[in-house]
């Protein structure tokens, strides 16, 4: 019975997800551009995928924002943990402003992050207001510095989410190890770097991959936020795909560049769970 009921929730995941993915690699093998097509044409698409200036921006700026995002995602995170862990002044106020962000979507922390920003109407012409007229803080409209905002933007919305994971990892740490520090004397600091968070490693590792996901998908925080401009430099694969989808009509390009995202999504897991192995070995 119990295998009887699980029969639709299996059916429809390999038919509305599994058969997704198989259905957009097969058109990355096609002709298909408005309407799908059964036309084979081997790996052209693919070459012209990586043949499009465009798509070497995004698929660099995926790495540019990825490799920040993370980094600032978990330094930021663990450090709110460990004061949370220290039991700093305020803490249950604390945890609050911090968790909130996680509540918002990233439509909404973008079109925040937009406006305050926006060298028009944000921070450059507040500041301005004050009579710091030489301040300039216009990265929002360089091409060369934009998607430093999107990081900025990320790092806010997330670093809550590694602070509660982290938190509740520390919060699982045996007390003898703290009392066995103070015996020792050894400094609380000395004792978070070489002792605490190398046993929270498994912990660090999902932090890492639910923020890796998210900079693959990535879509909603550079739409509200940049619309992938100034020009497109701040675009990422998942906008890419979008793009192609539904304003270009080229259905084949796009699920090639799905494809080269489903891809480097599995590299990560594989990765992840070598990591994993390594660590229990």
């Amino acid at each position: 019975m119990a295998r009887l009921v699980l029969v639709p929730t299996i059916l429809l995941c390999l038919i509305g997800y599994y058969g997704s993915i198989a259905w957009t690699t097969g058109l990355s093998f096609t002709s298909s551009s408005i309407l799908p097509r059964s036309e084979f044409v081997g790996l052209e698409q693919y070459a012209r995928l990586w043949s499009e200036p465009r798509w070497h921006v995004a698929f660099r700026n995926m790495f540019v924002f990825g490799g920040l995002y993370i980094a600032f995602c978990l330094a930021f995170g663990i450090l709110l943990a460990i004061a949370m862990d220290q039991g700093v002044r305020g803490r249950t106020l604390l945890q609050t402003v911090f968790l909130y962000p996680i509540a918002l979507s990233f439509i909404v922390t973008g079109l925040a992050w937009q406006w305050f920003l926006n060298p028009t109407t944000g921070l450059q012409e507040f500041v301005q207001g004050l009579g710091f007229e030489n301040f300039r803080f216009d990265w929002l409209s360089r091409p060369d510095r934009a998607v430093y905002t999107l990081v900025v933007a990320g790092v806010w919305h997330s670093a809550g989410l590694v602070m509660a994971i982290v938190f509740a990892g520390l919060g699982s740490v045996d007390g003898e190890i703290w009392r066995a520090s103070r015996v020792d004397g050894v400094p609380k600091w000395r004792m978070y770097l070489r002792v605490v968070l190398p046993m929270l490693s498994p912990v660090l590792l999902v932090c890492v991959v639910l923020l890796a996901m998210d900079v693959v998908k990535s879509y909603e925080l550079v739409v509200a936020m940049t619309g992938g401009g100034p020009g497109y430099s701040t675009d990422l694969p998942a906008k890419f795909v979008v793009d192609h989808y539904f304003s270009r009509a080229n259905i084949g390009l796009a699920s090639a560049a799905a494809t080269v995202m489903l891809i480097t999504i599995l590299v990560i897991l594989l990765f992840s769970g070598l990591a994993g192995r390594r660590r229990a070995a």
